[in-house]
């Protein structure tokens, strides 16, 4: 019978190869990689190939990258159950963000939570496109010269690369349903624009 001392060793040889599988499937290059994780890359390259013994303070950062769970990293046996981990994050805006979806994909799912609070708007451009189904309370929506109101059921689609925020009017907390693209994980902030038209 092998030690736990090799068997250990053997789950930790597999780690490299499976985080290539991982980078790879995803259509992520090693430079993407240490951005979005702040390892280097020569640390990463040293990973996959197996001259690096991976670390739960290297494995954890890599897992949210990729949006997977640890124990697919190391290649934990499959528990054959098809619901979700859901694993809320909180923002500095103080909303709420649920993950709906937990395999890597061109398409991902997300339930949100606003606060009741109003909070002024940052509006944000990105690669792709998004779209929005309000479940509860009432949503302000930006995009680009439009400063709308949705109520609950109703539902919008809009190029990302147009400037648009959202979140509560200030009457109540909201809460709703998005679909976008991988792309839209990276953002960047531009200013609110001065002038906009009040609510009603």
């Amino acid at each position: 019978m092998e030690s736990d001392d090799t068997a250990i060793d053997e789950v930790l040889t597999e780690v490299g190869p499976r985080l290539k599988r991982i980078r790879t499937r995803r259509g992520m290059t090693l430079t993407a990689l240490a951005e979005a994780t702040g390892i280097s890359k020569s640390t990463l390259s040293r990973l996959e190939s197996g001259q690096r013994r991976p670390s739960l303070e290297l494995l954890l950062p890599i897992a949210r990258a990729h949006r997977v769970p640890l124990d697919e990293l190391v290649g934990a046996p499959e528990t054959g159950d098809p619901r979700v981990r859901l694993r809320p994050r909180r923002r500095g805006d103080g909303s709420t963000v649920i993950p709906l979806t937990q395999q890597p994909g061109s398409i991902q799912a997300w339930k949100t939570l606003f606060p009741a609070a109003l909070h002024e708007p940052r509006v944000v451009t990105h690669e792709g496109y998004e779209w929005l189904y309000v479940l509860a309370g009432r949503l302000r929506l930006i995009v680009g010269d439009h400063d709308l109101v949705l109520e609950p059921g109703e539902t919008a689609e809009f190029d990302t690369r147009l400037p648009h925020w959202f979140g509560s009017t200030g009457d109540g907390p909201v809460e709703i349903l998005s679909l976008f693209g991988r792309q839209g994980e990276r953002m960047h902030v531009r200013a609110a624009p001065h002038s906009r038209r009040k609510l009603g």
